[in-house]
């Protein structure tokens, strides 16, 4: 029997540009890279623009639409993300969307103590290997940029620290051109080799421009390695509206738009056919305090759009959300926080960054890691929307229980709940008795328990004795190169 539109496959989702909207956003986009450009502050770059047909004048391009129309066609709409141990984990298309960590920041909230210190590597392994035990984050940063080893190696052993302590999909950053091959070097080690790498990918690098326009030699070099080795990269410039952006959305998620496809044009350039997505990080900026805020609504909001704008080029998607701008696990950081990961979610943004940031992005927190873990289980559950087919639909089950009767009982009841009900490993349903004799805790109690049961429990798939002995090996001779080379800068 053909049963037309019996079946509802699509998720819940929103779309926040029209057809009309998305088009005047691009005409913009591509306005602003022929007629404003960019300062390219990398002389190999600018030579493989200008030879593309850009109009060069000293370091500032001025790129011609056909030239990044051509480059949109060779760039790849979808690509899939394996996990340490080369099974298939993020198929990056459409709008699959997959929640990661926070990233990068200085300060670090003890994920035993509670109180906030430097980042130390040893909290960055912490961050990696509560991550790998959380059902709902997908793939894994660095949680914290290392103030505890020198500064120009710190990649070294931050990729590392991470790559230890979960068998997840990896973003790195990277801090030198030089750095940035040796993660390299260190992922083909734990992969088997270069071409394993290649083959099974499981690192993306992230090189950030700098908005407005700016391309500077160094974050160029990490698009070119990346490109070279045709592995997958997410250029993430950051527009703070009024800022380093216009205060208008439209106008904050065109300049987005604008350096996220002189990225992919780069890219394209340098090697046909390699991965990049079309991302960047649209924050909101608090003119009351002058600081930027990872948690306003104009962040998803303009994050939402610019996806929608890449979705219409086929492209890959880049968020930011369950973060914070509070300073303690509190009623704001929920708020924030499962505002951001629904509304992304929602708008079907592909990776989505920065499950645990705190404080506007300069503190990491385990404990933030494991409550938005518990947000992003509940948004999918919504996402994922209503089966309706004749197994959901329990017409027979309805007539056999019949009026008065009850479900609790029913095989069909025992065959579903699993599926149809999400159930919390955090928040509370308990009778408020019952709540009181275990203790009365709060949310932030309860995720601090959880987090030292993940530390003290969870044991993360080790790399061979080989594999961990070469990794060793190249961050110790990395690490003195590295000083050599830039330590007197």
């Amino acid at each position: 029997m053909i049963q037309s539109s019996f079946i509802q496959n699509r998720s819940v989702s929103f779309r926040v540009l029209s057809d009309d909207q998305i088009w005047e956003i691009k005409r913009a986009a591509f306005d602003i890279l022929e007629k404003t450009g960019a300062r390219v502050m990398h002389a190999a770059a600018r030579k493989l623009l200008k030879q593309a047909g850009a109009i060069v004048k000293n370091d500032v391009v001025k790129v011609p639409e056909y030239v990044v129309r051509e480059c949109l066609r060779s760039a790849p709409k979808g690509l899939t993300i394996f996990d340490r141990n080369k099974k298939r984990a993020l198929e990056v298309e459409g709008r699959k969307s997959y929640y990661g960590t926070s990233t990068a920041s200085p300060n670090t909230r003890d994920a035993i103590t509670g109180k906030v210190h430097e980042t130390r590597v040893k909290d960055i392994a912490r961050g990696a290997r509560v991550a790998d035990a959380l059902p709902h984050i997908d793939w894994v940063m660095p949680m914290g940029s290392s103030q505890d080893v020198p500064a120009f190696a710190a990649d070294l052993h931050e990729f590392e620290a991470v790559v230890r302590n979960t068998t997840k999909p990896l973003v790195f950053i990277g801090y030198s051109k030089r750095g940035f091959e040796l993660v390299y070097e260190m992922a083909a080690a734990v992969a088997g080799s270069m071409d394993e790498l290649r083959t099974y990918p499981f690192i993306i690098s992230y090189p950030e421009p700098i908005t407005p326009l700016v391309f500077p030699e160094e974050v160029v070099d990490r698009m070119f390695i990346a490109a070279d080795l045709c592995m997958p990269q997410i250029p993430g410039p950051t527009q703070q509206l009024g800022a380093t952006a216009p205060v208008t959305l439209a106008g904050g998620v065109a300049l987005a738009i604008a350096e996220g496809l002189l990225s992919l044009t780069l890219v394209q350039l340098r090697r046909t056919g390699a991965p990049c997505f079309l991302g960047s990080n649209v924050s909101g900026f608090d003119m009351a305090t002058t600081t930027l805020s990872i948690a306003s609504p104009e962040m998803s909001l303009g994050l939402s759009a610019q996806a929608e704008v890449a979705q219409s080029f086929g492209l890959p998607t880049w968020g930011l959300a369950g973060s914070t701008d509070s300073k303690g696990i509190d009623a704001q950081a929920g708020i924030e926080s499962a505002f951001s990961i629904l509304a992304q979610g929602l708008g079907g943004l592909n990776l989505i960054h920065d499950v645990g940031y705190m404080d506007g992005g300069m503190i990491c927190s385990a404990e933030m890691l494991v409550m938005g873990n518990e947000v992003v289980g509940m948004a999918k559950r919504f996402i994922r929307g209503i089966d309706v087919n004749a197994e959901t639909l329990a017409r027979d089950v309805v007539q056999r229980v019949g009026p008065g009767g009850n479900f609790l009982q029913d095989e069909h009841t025992f065959r579903h709940f699993r599926n149809e009900l999400w159930l919390p490993s955090l928040m509370s349903r308990q009778p408020y008795g019952i709540w009181q004799q275990e203790g009365s805790k709060d949310m932030e109690t309860r995720v601090r328990e959880k987090v030292k049961e993940i530390l003290d429990t969870h044991e993360v798939q080790s790399l061979p004795d080989k594999t961990l002995s070469t990794l060793e090996k190249l961050r110790l001779e990395g690490e003195k190169e590295l000083i050599e080379r830039y330590g007197n800068q």
